[in-house]
């Protein structure tokens, strides 16, 4: 192929090329034209090719330099685009999300006491009492308990295989995002359906508590629980509170109209959701990695949780004020 074939054939290309690039940097300057990634990230790929059988078949100097100039501009951008993306998550993580939190404290209040007081109430009435446990659970759950944190052969924490660990692993994932969104998505029924979920939440952990409690079980159980309690119990009340806030957009909306502030609401609490993946995340991981570990003593799985309790609540307390989101800014900035 010659070089007036190879530079008609790939011209359409190499034009289109430009113009996306073009895009991109009018975007950048806040012109608001519209750019196609996947598309720009395809067409580079492609005059990386085009410019190695140039560069190789040694076509003329100003076919290898528009190449050199189209792959070096899109380089600079497909890769200064994803600095931006990795900046703006570790922006969320430091200031995004402990701020959005510490906005919704006042429906984070209402949905801890909605967890809590339950909790507190039933683990109390099942430790003085428990056969109360049977009226918010069958015989069979109870049997389970038993033998999961009971001396027997099929006690939690017993020695189990790696492929055992992953399984459970993504048993916990399933099961902690679940609860989570029932916490949140039943925010559109008015709230009710978070006030549910966060109540019947609280009633079981408290009747299993105070269940296990009274049994003699009680070292087994709160080692077990009390490191991977920190992030899952936190995100529960967590996407709870989202939920709420959801719910009150719809009963109060305001000078808004319905739709427009559940949107409205919804935009902030996402936010906490996205901060609520990660804790359940965290959580789903320590609960089969660590928290069934039986050869670990009790002693020191409090004390892990005892720092993980203290690091949720610092992080959600202190983490993102103004002196740190400034400063978090900044960096990102700088990375972008």
């Amino acid at each position: 192929m010659t070089p007036a074939q190879f530079e008609a054939a790939h011209a359409a290309a190499w034009d289109e090329l430009e113009d996306l690039l073009a895009r991109a940097e009018a975007k950048d300057s806040r012109k608001g034209r519209k750019w196609d990634g996947a598309r720009l990230a395809q067409l580079y790929r492609s005059a990386c090719e085009q410019l190695a059988l140039a560069q190789s078949r040694a076509y003329p100097v100003h076919l290898v330099e528009r190449l050199e100039s189209l792959t070096q501009g899109a380089h600079r951008l497909i890769y200064r685009t994803q600095g931006m993306q990795l900046a703006k998550l570790r922006d969320l993580a430091l200031v995004g999300f402990p701020q959005a939190v510490r906005a919704h404290r006042g429906y984070l209040l209402v949905a801890t006491l909605l967890f809590v007081l339950p909790t507190l109430l039933v683990g109390w009435a099942c430790w003085r009492d428990p056969g109360f446990a049977l009226h918010l659970m069958d015989v069979g759950q109870l049997r389970n308990f038993d033998q999961m944190y009971g001396p027997g052969t099929d006690a939690i924490g017993k020695l189990r295989s790696a492929d055992t660990d992953w399984q459970m692993f993504g048993f916990y994932i399933k099961n902690n995002i679940g609860v989570g969104f029932q916490c949140f998505a039943g925010g559109l029924f008015a709230g009710l359906g978070s006030v549910f979920f966060l109540v019947f939440n609280g009633l079981q952990g408290g009747a299993a508590a105070g269940y296990l409690t009274a049994r003699g079980s009680g070292e087994a159980f709160y080692s077990f629980v009390v490191t991977h309690a920190a992030f899952e119990l936190t995100a529960i009340v967590l996407s709870g509170a989202a939920g709420l806030r959801l719910g009150h957009a719809l009963i109060a909306p305001g000078r808004r109209t319905r739709l427009a502030a559940l949107r409205h609401a919804a935009a902030d609490a996402i936010v906490v959701m996205y901060g609520v993946i990660a804790f359940l995340v965290i959580a789903a991981a320590l609960e089969a990695f660590w928290s069934s570990a039986r050869w670990v003593a009790p002693e020191v799985k409090y004390g892990v949780g005892a720092a993980c309790w203290a690091l949720v609540i610092a992080y959600l307390g202190w983490q993102g004020r103004p002196a740190r989101a400034a400063a978090a800014t900044e960096e990102a900035g700088h990375a972008g």
